[in-house]
């Protein structure tokens, strides 16, 4: 798909992956609706990237919500041609952990977050894609979801976290499956460890140690790396129903 003149939700917007993956659709020059519940960054980060980014306060669980971004695009920038879901949650526990067993809410608000609200934006966003002209080859639309190598090599005190990316992995090629007559792909990243909001209050020696476990590079991922992969996925149709890993040949250690 051409990014030029197309218009993007990227859900997770605000800021880190999502907001990289906003910048290169901009930059390809494309639109972005920036989906984030951070209203502060979100206003921050669409002053910064111009008339072509837009951000909606939206919680991806919530369908009104995320109902309201999906008509946003097409209200304001006249269309909706594709996703990107970068919103998620991290949290760290053990199932067996000093004070007891794994609450229960946790889990289910991780999985509630990480792969309900990637499938309640996929269904609410291709209902609309569904409906676009085709382009010449029959293509209507793109997804591109987010999920983690700890979908397959989880560590310790990961079990929510890892169940909920595997959850989206899990649901890549059933969606592309039966997006596939509508003309709209779905494929999914797994990044590694990348240089997002989420480690940037570590202290840098933990840093430097956690890019030192990718082979090469031996670096923590930049997002805009991330966000060339995006790009690319769009770009190129024959890209469908898979899985990418975006780890410098990382595979987790159990710890």
């Amino acid at each position: 798909m051409r990014i030029e003149g197309k218009t993007f939700i990227t859900t997770g917007g605000a800021s880190g992956l999502g907001r990289a993956a906003a910048e290169a659709i901009i930059a390809a020059g494309g639109h972005a609706i920036l989906v984030d519940v951070n209203a502060e960054v979100g206003a921050a980060t669409e002053a910064a990237l111009g008339a072509r980014a837009k951000f909606v306060k939206t919680d991806v669980t919530s369908e009104t919500e995320v109902q309201a971004a999906v008509q946003m695009a097409v209200s304001h920038f006249g269309g909706l041609h594709g996703v990107v879901n970068a919103a998620g949650i991290c949290p760290a526990a053990k199932v067996l952990g000093k004070n007891g067993p794994h609450a229960l809410d946790l889990f289910e608000k991780t999985l509630r977050v990480n792969v309900g609200g990637t499938f309640n934006v996929i269904r609410l966003a291709a209902a609309v894609m569904s409906t676009n002209a085709p382009e010449a080859s029959g293509e209507r639309g793109v997804i591109v979801n987010t999920a983690s190598i700890a979908a397959f090599e989880g560590q310790i005190g990961q079990a929510a976290y890892a169940a909920s990316k595997g959850g989206v992995v899990g649901l890549t090629l059933p969606v592309a499956r039966e997006f596939a007559p509508l003309g709209i792909r779905c494929v999914t990243v797994a990044p590694g460890i990348f240089d997002t909001p989420l480690l940037a209050a570590l202290p840098e020696p933990a840093r430097i140690s956690l890019g030192q476990q990718v082979p090469f590079p031996s670096r923590l991922g930049r997002p805009d790396e991330y966000g060339a992969l995006v790009r690319h996925i769009i770009e190129n149709e024959m890209l469908n129903g898979e899985t990418i890993r975006l780890d410098g040949a990382l595979r987790m250690a159990p710890r």
